[in-house]
């Protein structure tokens, strides 16, 4: 499980920093959140603990790992569909399964068809998109910095450094999350709805006993004066 402090990769927004592990009451619910600084951009994401491991949650890559990344990147491009919206799909396809190798396959080939052929725009974004992730993460996994970190993936696009690493073929992607326990689930629902239920009770307005004796003596008169107010004149 993660740790304040850890560095970890939730796809689709890139690399971040675990500010903090606490509980939070959200829609009646009371669960343990991650919340994550994520670096490129700079925004703030809250994810339960118990969801980590589906949401794609994971640590950042080790240096074999970056030698995997580079390599795929200056291998040749792949062949990709003519058809824009069937290159899209596929490529969407890639960044969806949080395998940072698939990442750098389609910055690869999306960089290198805009060097011989005009992009749509949709592909510019996920091009834009895909590269912001790629280079937050590799800004964590060799501590430099945003950018050194394009410098790097441009040399090896461009072949000006060369990368002697053969790639493996292995994916670098979130562990499959473990089957759920639907009774262990259940258990974990009714205990968060009774502390939800009993924080509730908690909050309640609390007695006249507790009220300042100030207060309790100005409401006094009051209710007496309005006791006298009520009686018949005496003749």
């Amino acid at each position: 499980m993660f740790e304040v402090g850890d560095k970890v990769v939730y796809p689709h927004h890139g690399a971040g920093t675990v500010l903090a592990k606490e509980f939070h009451e959200i829609r009646g619910e009371r669960r343990e959140y991650l919340t994550i600084e994520i670096l490129q951009p700079q925004m703030t994401v809250m994810v339960p603990c118990e969801n980590a491991e589906t949401a794609g949650l994971r640590p950042v890559i080790n240096e074999r790992a970056v030698n995997e990344v580079l390599a795929v990147l200056a291998a040749d491009g792949t062949e990709m569909p003519a058809q824009w919206n069937q290159r899209f799909k596929r490529n969407q396809e890639k960044l969806r399964s949080g395998d940072i190798l698939e990442l750098a396959e389609v910055v690869r080939n999306l960089e290198r068809r805009a060097q011989d052929a005009r992009l749509s725009p949709g592909e510019m974004q996920m091009l834009e998109r895909a590269r912001r992730v790629l280079v937050s993460e590799l800004m964590y996994a060799r501590n430099i910095d945003e950018g050194t970190a394009n410098k790097l993936i441009d040399d090896v696009l461009t072949g000006e450094q060369v990368v002697k690493h053969k790639p493996t073929g292995k994916r670098i992607a979130p562990k499959p999350p473990p089957k759920a326990d639907p009774k262990a689930a259940a258990a974990a629902r009714a205990a968060a709805a009774q502390q939800s239920r009993s924080s509730m009770r908690a909050t309640v307005r609390p007695p006249l006993s507790s009220t300042p004796p100030s207060v309790q003596a100005m409401a006094r008169a009051a209710m007496e004066k309005a006791a006298e107010a009520r009686a018949p004149a005496k003749q």
